[in-house]
């Protein structure tokens, strides 16, 4: 007797959506390499939706070799995705266009033997790839520009990420570079709703643009100098702002560092009875081992820090970009944005020394301020009460410097992130590059100063002692210091710094006071300051003015041994022989202190590929999340 057709089957013991049954039978070894799947494969296979994380999981599982061996398979798989994309038919488009993002990210970071001809061989084959790139580029920059909705443009914008990322070392960003994104990419963002949709396709302008921008004319820089669009460089602007916001966040949930007035509710915490403390209960943040913490910050900043690289470019590239990064308001309940990316900043640099990663975001960060503080124009505003905005600095490492409370002009924020710029990051193997552009900011904002007769309030105290500091520093660990490259223009730039402030500091130091205090500092460091001389043989280059430091010194201490022969002088004494001192002093200051170079971007030629390299890996993570 035949079993009946309606005789219940047994049920799988394991639950295999249809999708991923798909994707197995496309991949499978055994498939007859020379046999297309039929149509009605590949309708079901777009309209279904897709398993991102099974398709990624099947794909990881090869190797370079398998995937060439499956060229077949993967060549029609792209193929087929690209009809649907230039079709534009519905859902099966979106699905096209996340299964190629996970597609590309699974399969182009391969370590290939000959990683351009190889994976040209994976996606298309050497007779077909200009033809199928062609059209794919093309389908690509419609549906940006174009597209149905705000996600589905996002989801095109996610597949040039993945394809940039995972082939940047490649030829094949050559088809990105033929057909120009820019337009679209921006038209995205000037009708993108909210910040967070701004992130994705600026830090695809940032790859795109540095993209072998040494070898060749790249357009995409052409294309930065040349925008004028301000309400779209308005949106950047605050996106950079809140993604700075967001980065930092993760540091401070790590180890909060807000200075906390005193209240009784502070000190029944401190004693351990805050469960008996006046007021409602705040979520109290865990509070983590100092070495477990260390581990967790060494991982930070978070991969969405590649919208620096975008941020630093536009601003070498175009002046409208500056001045509304420094210029642009805050919204209501928001931070200023150039407040948050100081902010960020002064975290970076206080965390720099725990990876190579973070150094460089900090380099790329310091070289935005570089350039800004070297607009005239904008130095003029960032040192003008017109600046004034509260910017969260970081708090996590002592030594610390005062706490601010409220809104200050902008230069001292940015005094300060150069001061724990130089506090934290002492090391025998000193990174010559982070300090000489700190110092190099310092130099430009007090050379603004001095020659606008601005006077600031600041405690400048803080910045001559870390400068002092850095000379003590540097004189202890001379040995381990002297063959580093380009060595010698930080010791000229910190030696002329000093002198600059010696020479023009009743223009710039808010009372004479605080002048008093840098003579003052600069006597107490003499010995300090003539081993100096004598280890690195300053004197006899002529490109600092050492001399100025130690005759100030020498001549103060001439005075001093004169008028204390029999007992020791209080400080309040030399500071009273200090004011004395300033009717027989002459101080011969070299010309061109306050002159400094404009920044030319050759010059950091190998730490920007660098950059674009770290870029490029974190910009992989963010498509495969």
């Amino acid at each position: 007797m035949e079993a009946s057709p309606l005789t219940q089957q047994a049920r799988p013991e394991i639950f295999q959506p249809k999708i991923v049954q798909l994707y197995e039978a496309l991949f499978k070894d055994d498939v007859d390499p020379d046999g297309d799947k039929p149509e009605g494969f590949w309708r079901e296979f777009f309209l279904l939706n897709p398993d991102r994380l099974a398709l990624h999981r099947i794909l990881s599982r090869l190797g370079p070799d398998d995937l060439i061996s499956l060229q077949s398979q993967t060549q029609q798989l792209f193929f087929r995705a690209v009809e649907c994309l230039k079709k534009g038919s519905g859902v099966a488009d979106l699905h096209a266009l996340e299964t190629l993002t996970t597609f590309f990210s699974a399969v182009l970071p391969k370590k290939y033997t000959n990683p351009s001809s190889d994976i040209i061989a994976v996606l298309a084959g050497l007779d077909q790839v200009d033809a199928v790139f062609t059209d794919f580029v093309g389908a690509l920059d419609g549906i940006i520009r174009n597209g149905t909705s705000m996600e589905v443009r996002q989801k095109a914008v996610e597949v040039v990420l993945s394809i940039t990322s995972g082939a940047y070392q490649t030829s094949l960003l050559t088809y990105f570079i033929q057909r120009d994104l820019f337009p679209a990419i921006m038209k995205f963002i000037q009708e993108s709703d909210a910040p967070y949709r701004v992130l994705e396709p600026f830090t695809l302008l940032g790859l795109l643009a540095n993209y072998n921008k040494f070898e060749f004319q790249n357009p995409y820089q052409l294309r930065l100098n040349d925008f004028v669009n301000e309400a779209t460089i308005q949106k950047i602007v605050r996106c950079v702002g809140h993604t700075c916001r967001n980065l930092r966040g993760q540091y401070v949930d790590i180890l909060q560092d807000l200075p906390e007035g005193w209240s009784i509710s502070n000190t029944l915490n401190m004693i351990g009875l805050g469960a008996i403390a006046p007021g409602a209960k705040t979520n109290q943040k865990p509070t983590y081992d100092p070495e477990v913490a260390k581990q967790m910050f060494a991982k930070l900043p978070g991969e969405d820090a590649a919208v620096l690289l975008g941020t630093y470019d536009f601003s070498h590239a175009n002046k409208l970009f500056c001045f509304n990064l420094v210029a642009l308001p805050a919204e209501k309940g928001e931070e200023q944005p150039i407040s948050s990316f100081l902010s960020l900043t002064s975290y970076l640099l206080q965390h720099a020394f725990l990876s190579a990663r973070a150094t460089n975001y900090a380099h790329l960060s310091l070289m935005v301020f570089r350039l800004l503080i070297e607009d005239q124009l904008l130095c003029k505003r960032v040192c003008s009460d017109e600046s004034k905005v509260a910017v969260r600095l970081c708090r996590q490492r002592q030594p610390f410097l005062p706490a601010a409370r409220g809104e200050r002009i902008l230069a001292t924020s940015v005094l300060d992130t150069m001061i724990d710029g130089v506090n934290h990051n002492l090391r025998r193997r000193l990174d010559v590059s982070l300090y000489t552009l700190c110092v190099g900011i310092m130099l430009r904002i007090i050379s603004y100063l001095s020659r606008s007769r601005t006077r600031l309030q600041y405690h400048w105290a803080e910045l001559f002692r870390s400068l002092l500091s850095l000379i003590r520093f540097l004189t202890t660990y001379a040995a381990d210091l002297k063959g580093l490259p380009h060595f010698d223009s930080l010791l000229d730039l910190v030696v002329n710094l000093l002198a600059l402030s010696l020479s023009a500091g009743e223009a710039f130091l808010p009372t004479p006071a605080a002048y008093d205090d840098l003579f003052y500092k600069v006597v107490e460091s003499g010995e300090v300051l003539v081993k100096f001389r004598d280890t690195y043989a300053l004197s006899s280059r002529p490109s600092n003015s050492i001399s100025t430091l130690i005759s100030v010194s020498t001549h103060y201490k001439t005075m001093l041994d004169s008028g204390s022969s029999k007992r020791n002088l209080t400080s309040t004494e030399v500071a009273e022989v200090i004011k004395q001192g300033y009717e027989t002093l002459s101080i011969q200051a070299k010309e061109g202190l306050d002159g400094w170079e404009r920044y030319r971007e050759a010059d950091e030629r190998t730490l920007l590929k660098k950059m674009a390299r770290a870029t490029v890996a974190d910009v992989q993570v963010i498509v495969q999340a």
